[in-house]
């Protein structure tokens, strides 16, 4: 049976989202000239029809728009959980402003006209940023995937094996024999594609397994 192919890396797209038609055009080439995909958008209500693509994003952001302001609409993304690094740019910010939006976790407020390189360095930092977020949530999806291969009982002896029990101690929690739980640890072992208890109990952890003891 051939080998898969490996998976391209997913490629980082970084959102231009500015009212002014040619600082939103020059922007863009600036940011493709660093090799990076870009999509313009006029105003906030466009982003949000916007389909966020699976792979580390980068939202370059004007505080003065039309309709939702930069900072309103930075409020409004932390408030859906939507976990985007964002730089922002004005021509009329002042420092409580900037404050305010290094506060609530932007990478960066640039004031223009600021330098290309000032703007590249603050956009790649944030796709390193979102790329470490975007890792994480792919590897908690692939343990949550292993997890839910499990079946009920199988759960139910992960947890108590993670929260420190013996096998004697699980096998009469649930009325079963000793050899039925060393059956099940060997399952959960396969399943989770785990060598140790202490591999198992990492997992759990990332999982939040262990505050639901049975």
């Amino acid at each position: 049976m051939p080998a898969k192919e490996p998976q391209p890396a997913a490629q980082p797209l970084v959102f231009v989202v500015d009212d002014d038609a040619s600082l939103r055009e020059a922007t863009g080439r600036l940011i493709r000239s660093a090799g990076l995909q870009v999509k313009l958008l006029a105003t906030a209500s466009e982003f949000l029809i916007q389909d966020i693509p699976d792979a580390p994003c980068c939202l370059v952001l004007d505080v003065k728009l039309p309709g939702l302001s930069g900072l309103d609409f930075q409020t409004e993304l932390a408030a859906a959980n939507v976990q985007l690094p964002i730089v922002f740019m004005t021509g009329q910010g002042d420092i409580p402003m900037s404050v305010k939006a290094m506060k609530a976790g932007a990478i960066e407020f640039l004031t223009k006209p600021f330098r290309d390189h000032d703007l590249l360095d603050a956009i790649q930092v944030g796709i390193e940023r979102d790329r470490k977020r975007y890792e994480r949530e792919k590897s908690l999806s692939a343990l949550r995937a292993k997890f839910d291969v499990l079946t009920e009982r199988e759960k139910d002896v992960m947890t108590c094996v993670t929260a420190g029990m013996l096998n004697k101690q699980i096998a009469a929690q649930f009325g079963v024999t000793e050899h039925t739980v060393k059956a099940h640890r060997g399952n959960v072992t396969r399943k989770m594609g785990v060598r140790s208890v202490a591999d198992l109990t990492r997992i759990a952890d990332i999982l939040g397994l262990r505050s639901r003891r049975p």
